[in-house]
């Protein structure tokens, strides 16, 4: 009797163990999907898309091309970078990556740029991608903000005007540009 108490008992003891183990939330090692949020009314430029993605391949050939996407607005720079700074749960956009001469970047920052500099340092790889670049019509300056990355969500640039390579033209719109 004592042989068949042992083993009910071992038996129980397994069947309690089985039953907690089942109950345990198992963990996922497999990362959630990466996500875009869209500025409301903006439009996906897909040819501009194509081209950013052709041109990573241009600096790293063996490597995949991570998710990007680029849309454009009518609407205020400082808009859209507002509207992702609190989607993102950052406070606010600050004025330059110094924030006021704090030691630490501000996750999401503004910037300004000389698109002529700019377009002059992609002639190269537009040159290895046979794309017809015309950078005397790259003219003027421009704001930018940077929008640091969240899990699963995208760095964001976005730029007003821009210079769009496709078409060699600067246009007057925010560019939001969005990759992993």
């Amino acid at each position: 009797m004592k042989r068949s108490t042992r083993l009910l008992a071992a038996a129980m003891l397994i069947a309690l163990v089985a039953a907690g183990c089942g109950k345990e939330k198992k963990e996922s090692t497999e990362p959630e999907s990466f996500a875009f949020t869209i500025y409301p009314g903006s439009r996906y430029l897909a040819q501009l898309t194509d081209l950013w993605k052709q041109a990573r391949k241009v600096f790293r050939p063996n490597d995949d091309v991570p998710p990007i996407a680029i849309y454009d607005t009518d609407a205020p720079i400082e808009k859209v970078a507002e509207f992702y700074a609190q989607s993102y749960g950052y406070n606010k956009v600050a004025p330059d990556a110094t924030n006021n001469l704090s030691s630490a970047k501000p996750p999401a920052f503004y910037r300004t740029g000389d698109l002529a500099k700019d377009v002059a340092g992609i002639v190269p790889v537009a040159q290895k991608l046979n794309i017809k670049l015309d950078p005397s019509k790259a003219v003027g300056t421009y704001r930018a903000a940077e929008i640091d990355p969240k899990p699963n969500r995208p760095r964001i640039t976005i730029q007003r005007p821009y210079f769009d390579a496709s078409t060699s033209q600067t246009v007057d719109r925010t560019l939001i540009m969005m990759t992993q």
